[in-house]
């Protein structure tokens, strides 16, 4: 029992038995997210690659996130260098979820300060018109990153292709801009229903063709961000998004059968029970749900990501820490747990601290009992 960070709750480390498949050699992400013990509770988090690094900064540029996407060297960069400062145990891909929208030209970008902005939303049936399929040719300056990263990360350090999902990208396509009520959303479900589903069975295919551009070109898991889901009612949820987001899951897992995916929203504790009957690994939890009450509630062997309060770690090294070993006590030592924020790291964030964090996590969670890993990143130089 190792307790970390002042004041903090004592962890326990020990797991049940070790599982019969061998798992020496097995990256602490990829066995954590098959339930399996690993060398020590993996740690990555959402928006690793990004504002809050002075790195980042130096070589961003001027102009839109998405001309730095569209630039492989430039984005692998990005993508390597949270896992060069904190040794995370996964490297999320540098991109943005309204990648495919803007590939195929239906005219959204992304506003510093302000979010995806799209000067002409969807409103009725013509609209889709500018949404055509994505292929995989659209976005070769994605996979083209990708290729960069398999070669140059780490061995036990996997990359994470994402996507976001289709009611999350749609309601930027509808709404042409982040909303806070989602009235033009909300008001296509319910007087539009059969342009709504045909808008998002385009955005499903759209998120399948990007996911599996990246896991084809060796990204070894994923994440389907639909970040706004907790907006809507659960009733709302299982008629107009469920059906489309478990289709995503359902194709990639038959393309890709031994790929971890996770699904994550803000705000979804009502909605837990319907995001995990859309077939992902792991379900990603906020803050506001504690991981023993998303046990509680839909089974022990449940695989968790999830779970500190970005606030926590804006407050300093003492408060998040002491948030961390809270985290760790509520995951009770289960190997299926993926440490991360409960949503992004926000561009204010001091790296030190979730520096600290990093470093807590993985010295608390250490398994001795496994070895020949050590650190995530202490294998082949990135």
């Amino acid at each position: 029992m190792k307790p970390i960070g002042t004041d903090s709750v004592p962890v326990m480390v020990s797991g049940p038995p070790a599982s019969p498949v061998s798992v020496g050699s097995e990256p602490p992400f990829i066995a954590a997210a098959a339930g399996r013990p690993a060398a020590h509770t993996p740690v990555w988090f959402m928006r690793q690659a990004g504002r809050s690094l002075p790195e980042y900064r130096a070589v961003r540029g001027e102009g839109s996130i998405l001309d730095a996407i569209k630039q492989p060297d430039l984005a692998a960069e990005i993508t390597l260098q949270p896992v060069r400062r904190y040794g995370v145990d996964a490297a999320v891909l540098f991109s943005d979820i309204v990648v495919p929208a803007h590939a195929v030209g239906f005219g959204i970008d992304v506003a510093p300060g302000t979010g995806p902005v799209a000067e002409h939303p969807i409103r009725r049936p013509a609209d889709l018109d500018r949404l055509r399929p994505l292929s995989p040719e659209d976005v070769s300056y994605v996979t083209d990153t990708v290729d960069i990263l398999v070669n140059e990360l780490p061995k036990n350090v996997p990359l994470l292709a994402f996507a976001g999902a289709p009611f999350t990208v749609g309601s930027y396509l509808i709404e042409g801009r982040p909303s806070r009520n989602y009235r033009f959303t909300k008001e296509m479900m319910a007087t539009q229903e059969h342009l709504w589903h045909e808008l998002m069975e385009r955005l499903s295919e759209s998120a399948i063709t990007f996911i599996d551009a990246q896991l084809s070109h060796g990204a070894r898991a994923y994440q389907l961000f639909d970040s706004w889901a907790g907006t809507l009612s659960r009733r709302d949820y299982d008629r107009y998004v469920a059906p489309h987001s478990r289709r995503v899951i359902t194709e990639l897992r038959s393309r890709h059968p031994e790929v971890p995916a996770i699904h994550f929203g803000i705000g979804c504790d009502h909605l837990l029970e319907s995001i995990y009957a859309c077939g992902a690994t792991v379900l990603g939890l906020d803050w506001r749900t504690p991981i023993s009450d998303a046990r509680a509630r839909i089974g022990e062997d449940l695989i968790v990501q999830g779970n500190l309060d970005p606030a926590l770690v804006l407050a300093g090294t003492e408060a998040a820490l002491a948030g961390t070993a809270q985290v760790l006590a509520d995951n009770g030592g289960h190997p299926g747990h993926i440490f991360n924020l409960g949503h992004g790291v926000v561009p204010e964030t001091n790296p030190e601290v979730l520096a600290a964090v990093v470093n807590a996590v993985h010295s608390a969670t250490r398994n001795p009992a496994i070895t020949g890993m050590g650190n995530a990143n202490h294998g082949d130089p990135v």
